[in-house]
């Protein structure tokens, strides 16, 4: 295992503390070049020097808010400047609200973090992934996907707003978006997948209120470790067994059905628009 990633670059998005900061390290003891992002500079780097301590290997900080695009295409930018190459991008950051807020770009919270962020970074990203090929692109979903809608006429989730279902809405455009960048990518030699990690006892979604978030704090100590939740990932990541696979979406290393929504093609595409527009990107078909 030591070193069969040696020579690869990574860059996992939110990977500070939880399912990121997991993967992170691990796949930096497997002789990666591991890039994580965060919002906060001190936890961040905090952060960093834990997973050099335990993986004793090269592991850098990138700060982004993710929350906003102009940071979004920031980070594209500076990470192309200073890196020639990048083998597997894991999209891994993610929020939930029980309330609905607006981003700086005036797009509602959870869509602009969890799908339009990895929409956007990922578009700006692939051409040095296609440099790189084979390369592989990771984005974390969830079953929540499977107790969500999704609408094209209410992206925003300005006529109703549920905390849960609205995250749910995100977690399928995930799939949603691997399924149709599989589809963009046949014959680059990149590879999309996404997957479902699992309950994971995280401080994700510590910050809420409701039913759901009590509910989940009675759980923590029945939840799996972030190291457990990011298995899946790592293996995505790092294992010649999955080489070449594409356009799956897996829990516990095996691939799994997603919700009806994901197979519509002809609404996968107006997904696909919607977030070009919302994220003001064209992209050549």
């Amino acid at each position: 295992m030591e070193n069969s990633m040696g020579g690869k670059v990574v860059l996992i998005t939110g990977g500070t503390s939880g399912i990121g900061k997991a993967t992170a390290s691990a796949l930096a003891s497997m002789g990666a070049e591991v890039v994580v992002t965060g919002r906060n500079p001190e936890r961040g780097e905090r952060a960093v020097e834990e997973i050099r301590r335990d993986s004793g290997c090269n592991v850098s900080l990138m700060l982004a808010d993710l929350t906003v695009q102009s940071e979004v295409r920031r980070l594209a930018e500076e990470f192309q400047e200073r890196h020639d190459r990048l083998d597997v991008l894991v999209n891994n950051a993610g929020v939930v609200q029980s309330t609905r807020t607006e981003t700086p770009d005036g797009i509602e919270t959870t869509l602009a973090t969890n799908h339009l962020a990895p929409f956007l970074l990922t578009n700006l990203l692939l051409d040095l992934l296609k440099k790189s090929a084979p390369a592989r692109i990771i984005t974390v979903s969830s079953e929540a996907q499977r107790w969500g809608k999704v609408d094209p006429s209410d992206l925003q989730s300005e006529r109703k707003y549920r905390g849960m279902p609205v995250y749910g809405m995100t977690k399928l455009a995930n799939v949603m978006f691997t399924l149709d960048l599989a589809e963009r990518l046949k014959g680059t030699g990149v590879t999309a997948t996404c997957m479902h990690p699992g309950a994971v006892n995280t401080s994700f979604g510590a910050n809420n209120k409701g039913l759901g978030t009590l509910l989940f704090r009675a759980f923590k100590p029945f939840m799996r470790s972030p190291e457990q939740g990011a298995d899946t990932v790592i293996y995505l990541a790092s294992s010649p067994d999955v080489e070449g696979m594409t356009g799956k979406y897996l829990s516990d290393r095996k691939t799994i059905v997603a919700s009806g929504q994901a197979y519509d093609e002809d609404l996968r595409k107006r997904l696909w628009e919607a977030s070009e527009e919302l994220t003001g990107l064209r992209v050549a078909a």
